[in-house]
């Protein structure tokens, strides 16, 4: 696998010099449930990203739930955090890799080489009896240089623009019903972009959490062509990640994450809207 280490390779190379661990946990509803968890004990060394704080800007008129922070502020915090353009970084959350993947994903978008994601989690780290602490983790302030890779992101007027058209898919990320327009716990509106399919993200993982296999994801995506452009959104930005990760892994390269996605589109009132099957 290209962006998936195992708890054994990171009991083995969480020390090493390079290594940066950063822990992502984060309860939507629930903004402070995040950092207490971290607090109360994480993987030694750790430093912790919050979805909030860190790793979204306040929500404005669009933008969607979690707007992507500007770029240079969330380069200092990496750097803050101990992580220069040559660390090899590990994320974590215990969510599925729902939180680390938006970070595994910004810092893929300002072309950084080596970042990972833990499978399992940490409550497969935890359950496995590997080493746990409640130490403050103080990292190593650097400078780290951002390379934006403005391609991987897609605008709201691209999506708009691609709607139907030859050569580009829409993949939106979340629970089917919610794709359907039969239920909608979060957002203003029901249903989704006209022309996506539906790939809800929890089906990158197995039965027992863990990520499948590069094959058995190729299997998962099998509908959709190499070739084509893919765009994949979800609520607000986050849970799309863990697919841009999945199509990655499964030898997908030409895909783009609609950060805004499904709560920023709606706020567009003239954006339209689809439900049922397509």
């Amino acid at each position: 696998m290209k962006h998936i280490v195992d708890r054994e390779w990171l009991f083995e190379h969480g020390n090493d010099e390079h290594v940066v661990i950063a822990d992502c946990r984060f309860v939507m509803g629930k903004p402070s449930a995040g950092q207490e968890s971290y607090t109360a004990d994480h993987i030694p060394g750790a430093v912790y990203f919050d979805l909030d704080r860190h790793l979204s800007d306040p929500v404005g008129e669009h933008g969607g739930r979690h707007p992507l922070p500007d770029m240079q502020a969330f380069a200092e915090q990496l750097g803050a955090a101990g992580i220069d353009n040559h660390s090899t970084v590990i994320v974590y959350d215990d969510q599925g890799g729902a939180m680390a993947s938006r970070l595994w994903w910004m810092l893929t978008y300002l072309g950084h080489q080596k970042v990972f994601l833990l499978d399992g989690g940490y409550t497969k780290w935890k359950e496995a009896g590997y080493p746990v602490t409640d130490e403050a983790t103080t990292p190593h302030s650097t400078v780290y240089k951002a390379q934006p890779q403005t391609q991987l992101l897609a605008s709201m007027e691209e999506v708009k623009q691609r709607i139907g058209q030859v050569g580009t898919v829409l993949v939106d990320s979340r629970e089917n019903r919610r794709y359907l327009g039969l239920e909608e716990p979060l957002d203003k509106a029901a249903g989704h972009i006209p022309g996506a399919k539906s790939y809800f993200w929890k089906d990158a993982l197995n039965e027992q959490g863990d990520w499948k296999s590069s094959e058995a994801l190729q299997e998962r995506f099998k509908d959709l062509s190499r070739d084509e452009e893919i765009i994949v959104y979800c609520g607000s930005g986050v849970t799309a990640c863990p697919n841009v990760l999945a199509l990655k892994e499964a030898g997908f390269n030409n895909v783009r994450l609609y950060a805004g996605s499904w709560s920023d589109w709606i706020s567009y009132s003239d954006n339209p809207i689809a439900t049922g099957e397509e």
